[in-house]
Order: C-alpha cells, then sequence, then structure tokens
C-alpha cells in the first residue's frame, strides 16, 4: 500500500524546481547564498517552500544558476495578497474533493460577499486605500468562485450562532451575507450546520477550522488565530481534527433548523436597517 503524499503547493514546486537547478549547477546551498548575497539558511527556506524570494534575490538567484530569468519571471505569477500563513492553503482549495469549515466569530473567507469582506479587511487596518481594500476583496471573492464552477469540491460549513449575529459592516450586509449562505445551501451547493450559543461549550470552541481532503493525496488541517496560522498534514493532528469538527457537529442544529435559523437572524437584521424599526434586541 502506497502513502500518498500531501500536495505541493506553488511555492514548493518553486522551490523544487530551484533545488533541482541549484544541484544540476553543481552549488551547494552555501555556495549559492553567497552568490546571491543571503543566508544559507535562506536559500533552504526558498527550496522548501517557505518563503519567496525578493524580486531582486529572483534576479541574482538566475545569474548565478544562468537561468536566463526564468525564476524572476515565474516569481511574478506566484505574487500574492494574502498572508504567508494562508498562501498555500489558498493555493490547495481548487485541488481539494472536500472542504470542511468552520467559523467561530466570523463567516469563512469562501462564503463572504464582497461587502462583508471589505467590512472585515477595514477592521484590522489602521491605515488603507480604497486600491488595496479593492485588491483584497477581489481576491477573496476569486477565490469563492471554487464554490460556484463546478460541483467539487464538496463544501461543507459550521457556524456558530455568534458568526451570525455579529454585525460586520452593518445590519444590511450581515443580511445579505446570510442570505447567501441560505441560498447556497438551498440550491445544494453547501451543506450547512449552526452550533446554537444555547449548545454551549463544543470542541470547536478554541477557534476555526479548516480541513481540506484532496483524490489522490493526503488530507490537511488548517487553524488559523491572529497574524498566525498552522497547516497540519500529520496524519494524527489531521484525524484529530476531524474527531473535533465531527464532535462540534453532532451539538449543531439539522440542516432545516439551521438554514430556518439563518434566514430569521438575516430578518432581524433587515428590520434593524427598515427606518422605524425596532432592534430585536432593543428594551421594549
Amino acid at each position: 500500500m502506497t502513502t500518498k503524499r500531501a500536495p505541493r503547493s506553488p511555492r514548493q514546486k518553486y522551490g523544487e524546481e530551484l533545488r533541482l537547478r541549484r544541484v544540476a549547477a553543481g552549488l551547494t546551498q552555501e555556495a549559492l547564498s553567497e552568490m546571491v548575497v543571503c543566508s544559507p539558511t535562506l536559500i533552504s527556506h526558498y527550496e522548501a517552500g517557505r518563503r519567496l524570494p525578493s524580486p531582486d534575490d529572483a534576479q541574482r538567484i538566475d545569474r548565478a544558476l544562468g537561468t536566463d530569468g526564468f525564476f524572476a519571471r515565474w516569481l511574478e505569477d506566484l505574487d500574492t495578497v494574502f498572508a504567508h500563513y494562508f498562501s498555500m492553503v489558498a493555493n490547495l482549495e481548487s485541488e481539494a474533493t472536500e472542504i470542511r469549515l468552520y467559523g467561530a466569530a466570523l463567516v469563512p473567507g469562501l462564503l463572504q460577499t464582497s461587502e462583508y469582506s471589505r467590512a472585515v479587511f477595514k477592521a484590522y487596518r489602521p491605515n488603507y486605500s480604497a486600491e488595496e481594500l479593492d485588491e483584497f476583496v477581489v481576491s477573496r471573492g476569486q477565490r469563492g468562485l471554487v464554490l460556484q464552477q463546478s460541483p467539487t469540491p464538496e463544501a461543507w460549513v459550521l457556524l456558530d450562532e455568534a458568526a451570525l449575529r455579529r454585525r460586520v459592516g452593518g445590519p444590511s450586509v450581515m443580511a445579505q451575507q446570510l442570505h447567501k449562505i441560505a441560498d447556497m445551501t438551498d440550491a445544494g451547493r453547501l451543506r450547512m450546520h449552526v452550533l446554537p450559543l444555547a449548545a454551549g461549550a463544543h470542541a470547536l470552541l478554541e477557534g476555526m477550522l479548516y480541513l481540506l481532503t484532496f483524490a489522490d493525496a493526503a488530507p490537511l488541517a488548517y487553524a488559523e488565530g491572529l497574524r498566525t496560522g498552522n497547516l497540519m498534514d500529520d496524519p494524527a493532528l489531521v484525524v484529530a481534527c476531524h474527531k473535533s469538527y465531527n464532535l462540534a457537529l453532532s451539538n449543531a442544529a439539522s440542516l432545516d433548523e439551521s438554514v430556518a435559523l439563518v434566514r430569521a437572524i438575516a430578518k432581524e437584521h433587515e428590520s434593524c436597517s427598515t427606518p422605524g424599526m425596532p432592534s430585536p434586541t432593543a428594551p421594549r
């Protein structure tokens, strides 16, 4: 029985090609680092796909290896607006056969409307330009196309009720966002369950989780926190993450109940955006 290996991200493919070209040129990492004017450790990071060279370093690599601009041109295609700890996950989404998401405080990026995404990006950037926000919003929207253009990957989402009630972008934006999720579920493109606040403690209470399954590679799990993320390919850890997801799913409302709850909360948001209508949570 052969063991499936995790799929390689574009960064890893870039690094592997760099290693092959370096070895073919008869250079050690130390020798190449001297020619590129960087540390051997940095060359190691490049070859492992953990980091990408700067444009200047890519040009020096091409000169050192005699590759006629090959690595500098390829680098342009790898430039990304994603955070470095998430870029590998973003690159693998289109290769997955099944994606399972858990949203604790936020609706997961793959399901976000552009208005919701814009509000999220504004919230954690003290200074921003309209052009910068547009770039992030468009990039996130392009990721979401993976759930609209083909029947694969199969998509599951587990949403904490807190994520449905937090008014990201205001009541109108939230209503639109929740109707989108419910519409995708009704259309059969998404399997959605809600973890009601009344469920209390559950197995995913500590944060966001993202599970990726592939046809010809080992599954992966990704957990994210503030300014950091952890992509896991260790089989024991991935199994443990799946177990936690399934435990939390067992505490969730049924599919029909979840859709009804999402629609009801969307109507609550809509009532707050209608002039003259009282807030459902306001004293009466």
